[in-house]
């Protein structure tokens, strides 16, 4: 199923991000994660693709085979970075044949080497130029996109910054994925920005639960996300304690979603890191929520 048509349903949605891994060793304990997460029935699944393309081989493995057997909505990832045309022209089409109906367009984090390489001959530079690629190729995907509620790190400034992202959405990106972030309200005010500048397409707030005090130094890395104080206060007191950091880390996640459920967000994706458990305790916590909506 596309996911415009699932991002229609007047209801109240949870999805969830997985990764798949990065050696062959770890193969089946990822995929029985991967299909833990699968059995808790979300609206869709999304499977990253790896930084520079790292772990693509087995992105259309997993996203084929949950689809497949558990009739849940894949969203495949796919990344240009230092990739060649005929890289994505082929990788592509390994999608339609996999019966694969929605793509996530990323230009892919640059690794140390690939941030320090010439870029100048890359056939892709940026995300815009993926998705081009993938509306030129004439394949029917659902194109989705990610953006960046507190500016990506690359930017100069936000009104660049939107500015590129609407550039993505005209050349036809369906819709749209955030970055993790830990305050609504740069959310809110992000959606009333890009809603001004013409960008209309659905945004999917995403949210990634902390659950250990070492996700903490990572998660400001990747996207340098800004911590309030109750957040910090709370991996303060809790994060060397693993059970109670996991307690606490879902009930920030889950108060983060209810409120953004109460302010008219209809949809929200979850980057659970491959943890059935977390997956399963938040959806536990919505319950009601999601069951009467």
């Amino acid at each position: 199923m596309k996911l415009d048509t699932v991002l229609k349903n007047d209801r109240y949605e949870i999805s969830f991000e997985v990764f798949p891994p990065k050696a062959d060793t770890a193969f089946e304990s990822v995929r029985a994660a991967v299909e833990d997460i699968a059995a808790l029935r979300p609206s869709f699944m999304s499977v990253t693709y790896g930084a520079g393309g790292g772990t693509s081989r087995y992105t259309l493995d997993i996203a084929k085979d949950i689809k497949e057997r558990f009739d849940v909505p894949m969203l495949a990832h796919l990344t240009c970075v230092s990739s060649t045309r005929e890289t994505i022209r082929r990788a592509i089409e390994d999608m339609k044949t996999a019966g694969i109906q929605n793509v996530m367009a990323l230009r892919g984090d640059l690794t140390p080497e690939l941030a320090e390489s010439d870029r100048s001959g890359w056939a892709y530079r940026h995300a815009v130029d993926l998705i081009r690629e993938i509306k030129e190729s004439g394949a029917d995907f659902c194109i989705g996109g990610a953006c960046y509620p507190e500016i990506h790190p690359e930017s100069e400034d936000q009104k660049e910054d939107i500015r590129y992202l609407k550039e993505k959405v005209d050349a036809g990106c369906d819709f749209l994925t955030t970055q993790m972030f830990f305050d609504n309200n740069l959310l809110f005010n992000f959606l009333y920005k890009i809603r001004e500048a013409g960008i209309t397409v659905p945004v999917l707030p995403g949210i990634m639960p902390i659950t250990s005090g070492r996700q903490v130094e990572r998660a400001i890395k990747l996207s340098g996300s800004f911590m309030p104080q109750r957040f910090k206060s709370i991996v303060d007191r809790f994060g060397h304690d693993e059970a109670a950091m996991m307690q606490a880390g879902v009930a920030y996640a889950t108060d983060q979603i209810i409120d953004l459920f109460a302010n008219g967000i209809r949809h929200v994706h979850i980057y659970s890191m491959n943890k059935p458990k977390v997956a399963a305790s938040i959806l536990a916590n919505l319950s009601d929520i999601i069951g009467k909506c």
